[in-house]
């Protein structure tokens, strides 16, 4: 390969780092007085949220209701789910491991005057309120994704079931899904000077603090999370497409992982991610229903810093974290937040809610937990958005397996 065709692939990945980069070296150099470019992330933000409504709306419906074949959608859909569970325990106990032979909880003190109150709600109703809202309105907007998912879902399936009279809004859920595409790469435009000014606040505002009180996290979390990403990424991608897919992952999966990263949100690298998918030669029924559903309910970053956070908190109150009970009821707390938490920036918190409730720390605890959540909020959302693609392209090799050989 040239330099020539080098530069032009490789373009956009270059310009997103340099912005990156300068952000971060703006915001260590400028401190607070950094913050005044926060508004110029945020239009990047907010343009990206806006659009991620309809993105996944119409990503998933039209998917649905352009299937030739329900038996191969039921098909995708079973082994994602599967892939998803296997993946999430992987991640989970590789986490386990390294705090098994570290210590986290070194350094960090319990502060009990800050104490934040949660709003207690059962389980039950916690998964209706997951999966169902009371009002249309209320599914356009973005805290309630999971339950947009669901409905996107059975839009599709209802336009399948209406036949010939269904066919003109099948067309209309193929066409919306083609504009929100092209809107996306309009927005994603602007996404060098808005992931700049974006770090360049973070790092100016909180960056120096965050180091300081929370370093032993961030020692365990930010090692075991890159070998994670540099190690299981690549093995899945080999799952998935053999050297070419390994190749091909590595050389698009940069655009969506430092969106991810700078925007601490897996729905906001979701079309960048499907960009990606698609150049890796992800099958587009697969990427259209792996992708959006993954940016939801795929978390593997997350359960890595779930394990990390129930650590931190045996270790603080002085709980024994070892045998096998422990260790596998903290794997299941771990990979159960990963599916509870929404693809939205802050939205970890529910799952250190569920962490603090499931084993009865004090109040306090979630606090701890959220400031560890803001340290490893980063490297998380990078592997829980990465992730997806490299389980996309694994169901994309057992879904095509199998129609080969037919």
């Amino acid at each position: 390969m040239d330099v020539k065709t080098f530069l032009k692939r490789w373009r956009f990945t270059f310009i997103l780092l340099g912005s990156v980069a300068a952000g971060a070296l703006i915001g260590y150099y400028f401190k607070e007085r950094a913050a005044k470019l926060k508004p110029f992330g945020d239009v990047f933000l907010n343009l990206l949220f806006s659009a991620v409504v309809p993105l996944i709306f119409f990503s998933l419906s039209s998917a649905i209701a352009g299937s030739n074949n329900i038996k191969r959608l039921g098909k995708i859909a079973a082994v994602m789910l599967i892939i998803f569970a296997i993946t999430g325990i992987i991640s989970s106990c590789v986490m386990l491991f390294a705090v098994k032979i570290f210590n986290p909880a070194q350094g960090i003190k319990l502060d009990e005057t800050q104490i934040v109150n949660s709003e207690r709600t059962s389980l039950p109703e916690k998964i209706v309120n997951t999966i169902s809202v009371n009002n249309f309105a209320e599914l356009l907007n973005r805290k309630n994704i999971l339950a947009l998912i669901v409905f996107s879902i059975l839009v599709g399936l209802a336009s399948q079931a209406a036949g010939e009279k269904g066919e003109k809004f099948r067309q209309f859920l193929v066409s919306g899904s083609e504009v929100m595409g092209q809107l996306i790469k309009i927005i994603m435009l602007y996404a060098p000077v808005g992931l700049g000014a974006y770090f360049a606040y973070i790092v100016g505002t909180f960056g120096s603090q965050i180091i300081r009180s929370y370093a032993n996290v961030a020692g365990v979390y930010y090692p075991t999370a890159l070998l994670y990403f540099a190690i299981a990424f690549s093995f899945y991608a080999l799952i998935g497409g053999g050297i070419k897919g390994f190749k091909d992952f590595w050389k698009y999966i940069w655009p969506p992982a430092i969106t991810a990263f700078g925007t601490g949100s897996s729905l906001a690298a979701l079309p960048a991610n499907l960009e990606a998918a698609k150049k890796i030669g992800v099958q587009e029924d697969v990427r259209e229903i792996v992708l959006p559903l993954g940016a939801t309910i795929h978390m593997d970053g997350s359960c890595l810093a779930a394990v990390m956070k129930i650590a931190v908190l045996f270790t603080i109150y002085g709980r024994d974290f070892s045998g096998f009970e422990t260790m596998a009821g903290a794997v299941g707390v771990g990979i159960l937040c990963g599916v509870v938490m929404s693809g939205i920036p802050g939205g970890g918190f529910l799952g250190e809610a569920l962490i603090v409730s499931l084993y009865g720390f004090g109040p306090e605890a979630l606090f701890i937990a959220s400031m560890i959540g803001t340290v490893v909020d980063s490297p998380a959302t990078m592997i829980n958005s990465s992730g997806d693609t490299a389980a996309a392209m694994i169901v994309n090799r057992f879904i095509r397996s199998r129609n080969d050989r037919q």
